[in-house]
């Protein structure tokens, strides 16, 4: 069996970006791990709640492990950056002015502890230019080769010609145009959304494990983020999030339709 470490800038992103294949992979008997950067204390505070918004996002993250079988959860303790030009950015302890060699020592370590098989990490924007999943690029690239045990190294992104053809599917199927997402506009670091996929190597199928991607985004409850992937009708949903994709730096290009955690 391989253990297979991600490491994620918030709680809930593993449930919309890598919860499919860590379900399938915990499912399969494989041992996965992630290291969350930040406790994401800039989300959203739910009306009425008066508690601590990190304390409920570990939670939050603790429910959605128990649906993927997730078997632990390593916290830096880094503080949310917010995005692009928030004050936060520069606040004490903001993740993105983190030392990245001293945050990859601490990846590494637990690289090693684990034995780890395969780490993920984010492409180079971090698929939508966050500096937070910016600096989870950074962070997890320099990791894989401080550890001892020099995992496979992996990046999640998303596929953005695919994006392309989902909105044009909407759009001939009548969907107004208010209501089409752009995956070509410009995100958070003013670059387009994900990649292109003449620049991806895997292509994960994950529909058979939706309904555990949906429970992991519902475990989410506090964020709108997960709300309204929630609020997709199936079809939809299904299109948009049954398959993940990655990035192996030094692999042939091409992408291959395939299961790239364990040969």
């Amino acid at each position: 069996m391989s253990t297979i470490v991600y490491v994620h800038a918030h709680p809930d992103d593993e449930a919309s970006g890598t919860s499919g294949a860590m379900t399938r992979l915990s499912q399969e008997g494989h041992r996965v791990v992630i290291i969350y950067a930040t406790g994401g204390d800039h989300g959203t505070l739910p009306e009425g709640h008066e508690g601590d918004l990190a304390e409920l996002r570990r939670a939050e993250a603790e429910a959605s492990a128990a649906i993927t079988g997730v078997q632990r959860l390593v916290w830096l303790d880094h503080r949310d950056s917010g995005m692009t030009g928030w004050d936060q950015n520069h606040a004490e302890g903001a993740f993105m002015q983190a030392d990245v060699d001293e945050v990859a020592r601490q990846v590494a370590a637990v690289l090693d502890e684990e034995d780890a098989d395969v780490i993920v990490g984010y492409d180079w924007h971090g698929g939508y230019g966050h500096p937070d999943h910016v600096q989870v690029h950074r962070v997890t690239r320099r990791a894989a080769e401080l550890a001892a045990g020099r995992p496979r190294y992996l990046e999640a992104t998303m596929n953005r010609d695919a994006g392309r053809r989902l909105i044009e599917a909407g759009r001939a199927a009548g969907i107004p145009e208010e209501m089409l997402w752009d995956v070509d506009a410009p995100m958070d670091d003013g670059n387009p959304f994900g990649t292109p996929e003449a620049e991806l190597h895997w292509a994960v199928d994950v529909t058979p494990w939706l309904d555990a991607k949906r429970a992991a985004l519902a475990a989410h409850a506090s964020q709108p983020d997960a709300a309204g992937l929630l609020a997709m009708p199936e079809q939809p949903f299904a299109a948009m999030m049954g398959w993940e994709h990655y990035i192996e730096p030094g692999r042939p290009d091409g992408m291959v339709v395939g299961w790239p955690f364990v040969s």
